[in-house]
């Protein structure tokens, strides 16, 4: 009986795991030298969100989405970044270190 309920257990595991929606989202390090905070626009999964870089600090924001990869408008044009990217934040534009 005891194995019974084991296999039934067991087979319910991926079942379940595989039915969960997957979650993702754009994680970024990010280092802004600038001495204000910027409030960007992003453009994911054809919503517009918005993430926030706080002033002089090196820190890490999370864009949450279906996707792995983002849109950021700056004052120097749209920046595309993936997941797990690292940027600098200078005079309210984003590099690649």
């Amino acid at each position: 009986m005891k194995k019974a309920l084991l296999m039934i257990a067991l087979s319910a595991v991926p079942t379940i795991a595989l039915a969960a929606p997957s979650l993702a989202a754009v994680y970024i390090k990010y280092s802004n030298t600038d001495s204000q905070k910027h409030v960007m626009k992003v453009q994911m999964d054809g919503q517009s969100k918005e993430v926030t870089f706080e002033a002089r600090t090196t820190g890490a924001a999370t864009i949450q989405g279906s996707g792995k990869v983002a849109t950021i408008e700056t004052a120097c044009g749209r920046v595309e970044v993936k997941d797990d990217t690292k940027i600098e934040i200078k005079n309210g534009c984003i590099k690649f270190p």
